[in-house]
């Protein structure tokens, strides 16, 4: 379907890559991989005919159509979520405005012998059929499929997109694009927004796709689950391999050993020849054999090696004090927010050592829970923290209390300590921050740099309960691996709220499952869990529990008459408190907006010479961190929203 012939492209100057050329056919499940920076959004532009290559061509089949989804779109207002998701069927409506034309057409006229008549009905033949065939009569089932699958409810369905955070108007468009069914999908990192139902109901819907898929996503498990081939950009170059990903890996682990073998001997090869050369360089009766080994040596063409793959890395964590045997005791702990109840009923033990993951939908009291062992929130009933417990928290917000007066490397400089301080570079280099990006400030790095410093530095603090609420959001593959070994290596206890399948296997002793306002304990890692439940993917095992959860409360009495008032009085006052907290987040939505348009401009200013001032260089630092206020305040909002639209 698309041909990619000898394309190179250019940065200022610098190759990004050339002498790219690969296929793609269709039925293809393509995984683009490569460090952060190899180029792979770049191809992707390139692919959906977005960006031009400095050389080469990029062949496209006539009539293909291909559908893109970036990491950032361009969002519009003004429709609801099922209007806005309709927009893919487009199409349909064209299609049925034709079909009533030629139906009005063939009424008004009785030529019934004529050519014409016989051809208007031909053509409403075929476009009915084509019609029925394109799904026409049912297509708003297949809208009403999608949006479930990704996570929203029904009652969202009449909402406008404008009252929905950017995630959730991602998975909108996530949407749209899957119901246009193109071609030749490209997706890249399309489930940074989804929590682990959508994700495996994404997996599911590309397995049943005829058409061809090449994605971006640092998901392992979801690489697996949808892709038979891999695409390697790494160096500048690339390597196509009809393998899945983690196949990939233990060949690109062979190949990399040959490769260093065969790097070895001819520096063997190369250091006998010099030595030969200086040895008889000064020789009248060894002049011939001199010039025939620089000759030799001229035409020896360097064997090159692939990139380091920096998960081998090993980290651990600084070593810390003994705690208690039982650091977390929750005993008929529930939190409410006005009257809507989060959760209720909630008892469990986490022993030391064990690492336990918290798993559930989007809304159901995973971070809130997360908050109330730190002591963040109230709540109802006693959680107890163990004697000696020296708890480290690792969240989004994490990012914003960075000293942004620092540089990346002074940042982690000021926490490590012994042999670690040697190793900074090689730490940095893991996360995505090796050469000159040890060195920037902190103050010009963006959310996602920020937060991956923030967990570098979390790494090498003090403590024996250790709490991560979504931490591989910005991490690429290999510093997920170097955080997963460098967690199972902590000899404190461990707790992780992730969406990560591939992070949470073989990670995780225990598994605590939030939905219905309950928290289920589950014995045994994510698949063990799953098991446990007869399902196959996390997703099906959240559904189960919340079908079991549906039939018991359909066997409770009916409530009476006054309990029914009470209801009702609850729901008012509960629309109330979402209006209330709706209007805060158009707010903080409006000031982020305000922010980051005064940012862009100064940043305009700052490109000139003339605008190069230490002045405007202080402004351009508080209007980042007045925006990372917004952005923070916008998420406790939105928070807060999705813990009410759960009821």
């Amino acid at each position: 379907m698309i041909s990619v012939d000898n394309i190179r492209v250019d940065f200022g100057g610098t190759p990004l890559f050339h002498d790219v050329s690969f296929i793609i056919n269709k039925k293809d499940r393509v995984a683009l991989v490569g460090k952060n920076g190899a180029g792979k959004t770049t191809m992707l532009r390139i692919l959906s005919g977005e960006q031009q290559p400095t050389e080469g061509a990029v062949s496209r089949q006539r009539n293909i159509t291909i559908g893109y989804l970036p990491q950032v779109m361009k969002l519009q207002d003004g429709r609801t979520v099922f209007q806005e998701a309709e927009t893919a069927f487009e199409h349909i409506h064209e299609m049925e405005q034709e079909i009533e034309r030629l139906n009005n057409e063939l009424a008004m006229r009785d030529d019934y012998e004529s050519p014409e008549y016989n051809q208007i009905i031909e053509d409403y033949t075929h476009l009915n059929e084509q019609y029925t065939m394109m799904g026409g009569s049912h297509y708003e089932a297949e809208i009403e499929r999608a949006l479930i699958g990704l996570g929203f409810r029904r009652s969202d369905f009449e909402r406008p997109t404008s009252e929905f955070s950017g995630g959730w108007r991602m998975r909108i468009e996530l949407a749209k694009l899957l119901l246009k069914h193109p071609d030749l999908l490209l997706l890249d990192e399309p489930t940074n927004h989804l929590d682990i139902e959508s994700i495996q109901w994404l997996e599911q819907f590309l397995a049943r796709s005829s058409n061809a898929v090449l994605l971006v996503s640092h998901d392992r498990a979801f690489l697996n689950a949808v892709t038979n081939r891999t695409i390697e950009l790494a160096g500048g170059r690339i390597s196509a391999y009809k393998l899945s990903y983690d196949k990939f890996m233990e060949t690109r682990k062979e190949r990399r050993e040959q490769q260093i073998r065969a790097y070895e001997n001819q520096q063997k090869e190369i250091a006998d020849i010099k030595e030969f050369i200086e040895r008889f360089r000064y020789k009248p009766t060894k002049a011939v054999q001199v010039q025939s080994r620089i000759k030799q040596l001229e035409k020896i063409v360097p064997i090159e090696i692939d990139e380091e793959d920096t998960s081998r890395l090993r980290l651990k964590f600084a070593p810390s004090t003994r705690s208690g045997n039982y650091p977390v005791i929750c005993d008929n702990v529930a939190k409410s927010f006005g009257n809507h109840t989060v959760f209720s009923g909630v008892n469990f033990t986490i022993n030391r050592g064990e690492k336990v993951a918290f798993v559930g939908r989007n809304g159901e009291g995973k971070t809130t829970m997360v908050r109330c062992i730190l002591q963040e929130l109230q709540h109802d009933g006693t959680i107890t923290i163990g004697h000696n417990v020296q708890p480290a928290y690792f969240a989004q917000h994490q990012a914003q209390l960075l000293d942004e007066n620092l540089t990346v490397f002074q940042t982690i400089d000021n926490v490590a300590t012994g042999d670690i301080r040697l190793r900074i570079r090689d730490i940095l280099g893991a996360f995505m921050f090796g050469g000159e990006a040890s060195d920037k400030p902190v103050k010009v790095l963006s959310g996602g740099e920020r937060s991956r410093l923030a967990m570098i530095r979390l790494l090498l603090q003090q403590m024996n309960l250790l709490i991560l609420d979504e931490p591989t959001n910005h991490l690429d593959m290999q510093s997920k691996d170097v955080l997963k070994e460098a967690i199972r290596d902590f000899d404190g206890t461990v707790i992780v709220v992730s969406h990560d399948r591939h992070f949470l296997d073989g990670l995780v002793t225990k598994v605590y499952e939030f939905g219905d306002g309950k928290v289920r304990e589950h014995l045994g890692g994510i698949y063990d869990y799953l098991a446990s439940k007869n399902a196959d993917s996390i997703g099906d095992a959240l559904s189960i529990s919340k079908s079991a959860a549906t039939a018991a409360a359909a066997n409770v009495e009916k409530p009476s008459a006054s309990e029914n008032r009470m209801s009702y009085e609850a729901e008012k006052q509960l629309q109330k408190q979402r209006r209330k907290i709706e209007k805060l987040i158009e707010q903080s939505e409006q000031t982020v907006a305000e922010l980051e348009s005064a940012i862009s401009a100064l940043e305009d200013i700052m490109s000139t010479p003339e605008g190069s001032t230490q002045h405007n260089f202080e402004k351009y630092a508080a209007l980042k961190k007045q925006l990372s206020e917004a952005e923070s305040e916008w998420e406790q909002n939105m928070e807060q929203l999705e813990n009410l639209e759960a009821v």
